[in-house]
């Protein structure tokens, strides 16, 4: 069976090319041609001789995700289904914008953590992704937009964010093996400073990154109170708020990163009066920080509703006059379930054992 390349880090490549009696320096020209350039025929390498392509077509493969579906917004947001090869399926959703274009990736097959809000939420885990697999959305959009090579001056792809399905934290080897590919400048060459990790707040892991990654980090926080958190966000039972915090702090000294933003969903009635924002101020207080605050997106049977415009303009007014940054984001691909918190495949439904202990 031919083996994914896309899946080696660079020292793995250097050892795969070294086993099949190839010099260590073929896989810098390996590497540069799967991602600098985008090929996905050992046949279009060049620079390499026609009997050492042969070598290497006979043992690997340069595998790319199939889209089983690609479905463009009215304000020109795509998403993909993406087929996986075991037949389970991800999306992955490109947002062009005026000074950038972001892809959301995913890093699991649905989510276990099982937020009340979310529409992912609502799928149980089937499993994680493999570094390849998430690298592989990157390559796939970038195909779609006829984006190679990657050195291009005015890159459509600018900014890569962990935001799809699953909690990349409780993927972290796979995360982090995917995006030192995605970050490395002889290939993708998307800068640290360019990415950011959204989370629900997994402390041991928030650690590590901020040593190993040091990226941009988003936290899933929805409100101020452990009560009202729990019941929004489970896995605060684990991780309650106190606790919480103090490592938020600490990641910006450790990571060197700048601000951290602090995602806010607003819902009607739950989560969005004038004393939540004073509890969010204050549970903010001396943290350099943004506040993003996301209307509530629809889905079929969901149970809350979207705060009024008014009320979430009250409530970013309160905060932005303590001196913290209050945006209120502009939904993106709501005509195709593609905005935030809408994501959802049509992959099986499977529970694992460990689903209900990590949030217990």
């Amino acid at each position: 069976m031919l083996v994914n390349i896309v899946n080696f880090s660079k020292d793995e490549l250097k050892v795969a090319v070294e086993e099949i009696g190839e010099k260590t320096f073929r896989a810098q020209q390996i590497w540069s041609w799967i991602y600098n350039h985008g090929v996905k025929d050992f046949d279009r390498m060049s620079n390499i001789s026609i009997e050492t392509r042969k070598k290497l077509a006979s043992k690997f493969k340069i595998e790319r995700l199939q889209a089983s579906t690609t479905q463009k917004s009215a304000d020109g947001t795509i998403k993909w289904l993406l087929k996986l090869e075991d037949g389970h399926e991800i999306e992955t959703v490109y947002i062009p914008e005026e000074d950038r274009g972001t892809l959301c990736i995913s890093s699991q097959v649905g989510c276990i953590l099982n937020c009340r809000f979310c529409h992912t939420g609502t799928q149980r885990l089937v499993r994680n992704l493999t570094a390849g697999e998430i690298v592989q959305q990157v390559l796939l959009a970038r195909d779609h937009l006829n984006e190679w090579p990657s050195t291009q001056e005015k890159r459509l792809i600018s900014n890569i964010v962990l935001m799809g399905m699953g909690e990349p934290l409780y993927n972290y080897d796979n995360v982090s093996k995917a995006l030192k590919i995605i970050m490395d400048d002889d290939g993708i060459a998307i800068s640290r400073r360019k990415i950011t990790l959204s989370t629900t707040g997994i402390i041991p892991y928030i650690k590590l990154c901020a040593k190993d990654l040091r990226v941009n980090l988003a936290l899933s926080l929805h409100a101020a109170t452990n009560d009202l958190r729990t019941q929004l966000v489970p896995i605060n039972k684990k991780y309650p708020l106190e606790e919480l915090m103090p490592v938020c702090r600490a990641y910006q000294d450790e990571s060197s990163s700048r601000r951290i933003t602090f995602e806010y969903v607003m819902l009607k009635n739950v989560n969005d009066s004038l004393q939540d924002a004073k509890n969010l101020v204050e549970l903010i207080k001396g943290i350099d920080c943004i506040v993003n605050l996301i209307p509530f997106n629809p889905w079929p049977g969901a149970p809350y509703e979207c705060s009024d415009d008014e009320q979430i303009k009250i409530f970013a007014n309160y905060i932005n006059k303590s001196g913290h940054y209050a945006p209120i984001r502009t939904p993106r691909g709501q005509d195709i379930l593609a905005a935030c918190g809408q994501l959802k495949s049509a992959s099986i439904k499977m529970r694992l054992q460990k689903q209900e202990e990590l949030v217990e």
